[in-house]
């Protein structure tokens, strides 16, 4: 794999995380140059032992530690083609820092994370430099390997990867077996319609039980839709026109979800291909004792609802929920549907 001309394609994956490994792993398995920037005590394993990759699919990619780079030390942005940035909301401040300093002027910058402001922060910081916003709809989680085994990370749902369109064929370079990318002029539509899904991340923290088995609770979905549904109202007082990272209309989601489980089985099939273990990053995060992105998700709503006069209760109540589980640090509070 390689650039126009022949050259290697030199990529540094900013603050490696589960989707910074995932992703890495499988560039660098179809012959890109991949640097993996992040912390010794995710990256040191992989510096060891390389990687195992797998997704619900069937996907079995093993990444040797020699086909990667992994590195504490920022100074690797100097030499990489593109920049995937894949920091949590919190750190992209500190991370576009770094590429200032250290980012080659012509190297664009993909921001492969949630929320949206983060590729207008990086862009605001990185002026006169090619930055543009992505869209990644699957979560990926850490797999248990056996002992001395290389550490594995699972991609548990779906979806292509959606780039804001440019210069530079990066959506054709990036598209490596078991990893599609694809470039789109409505980029901003599209995190919209992402925002919309990632919504249920609290709500799946805050449940304590797989993604699989929050989807066919339909107690469950009908909180779900009703959070989508006060979204939807604040996205269209403020004139936003999300696009569905699905088959199913943006504005029908509320409506299946509301279904009964037998119609909700056969109408939204592709909701439910997703590994049956699989959790939201989140709840991961919870998990971790880790600070979530809840103020970048149903925070980003309840700005918004406040800027234009629409009420946000249910976005209200679960950021103070995940909140107070944030401080307590004691994992997941397996919460029911009413006590929401």
């Amino acid at each position: 794999m390689s650039q126009q001309g022949g050259k290697p394609l030199r990529i540094a994956i900013a603050g490696a995380g589960a989707i910074g490994c995932f992703c890495g792993g499988l560039w660098a398995a179809a012959g890109h140059s991949v640097s993996l920037l992040g912390r010794s005590r995710v990256l040191g394993p992989v510096a060891q032992r390389g990687l195992l990759l797998s997704d619900y699919a069937g996907l079995q990619q093993r990444v040797e530690p020699q086909q990667l780079r992994c590195s504490e030390d920022p100074a690797v942005l100097a030499e990489a083609d593109l920049v995937v940035v894949a920091v949590k909301s919190s750190g992209t401040a500190a991370m576009g820092q770094l590429i200032t300093q250290y980012g080659r002027p012509d190297a664009p910058v993909l921001s492969f994370q949630n929320a949206m402001t983060n590729a207008q922060m990086l862009s605001q910081m990185l002026p006169g430099r090619d930055v543009r916003a992505a869209m990644v709809p699957f979560n990926v989680v850490p797999a248990e390997t056996s002992e001395g085994a290389p550490p594995g990370y699972h991609r548990a749902s779906s979806g292509d990867i959606m780039i804001a369109a440019g210069g530079g064929h990066w959506g054709r370079l990036l598209s490596v077996p078991g990893l599609p990318v694809v470039e789109t002029s409505n980029i901003t539509g599209v995190q919209w319609g992402k925002l919309l899904i990632n919504l249920n991340n609290a709500l799946n923290a805050l449940s304590g039980i797989p993604l699989m088995t929050q989807l066919q609770s339909r107690h469950w979905r009908q909180l779900m839709a009703d959070q989508m549904a006060e979204a939807l109202r604040v996205m269209r007082a403020a004139g936003l026109r999300p696009v569905s990272t699905t088959p199913l209309p943006v504005w029908m989601s509320p409506h299946i979800l509301r279904l009964p489980n037998w119609a909700f089985t056969r109408i939204a099939a592709q909701m439910l291909t997703i590994d049956p273990t699989a959790r939201s990053s989140m709840a991961q995060d919870l998990m971790q004792g880790r600070i979530t992105e809840v103020d970048a998700l149903q925070g980003e709503v309840q700005r918004l609802g406040l800027a234009h006069g629409v009420p946000t209760p249910i976005c209200d109540v679960i950021i103070l929920l995940i909140r107070q589980v944030e401080m307590k640090k004691a994992g997941l509070p397996k919460m029911q549907p009413g006590q929401i």
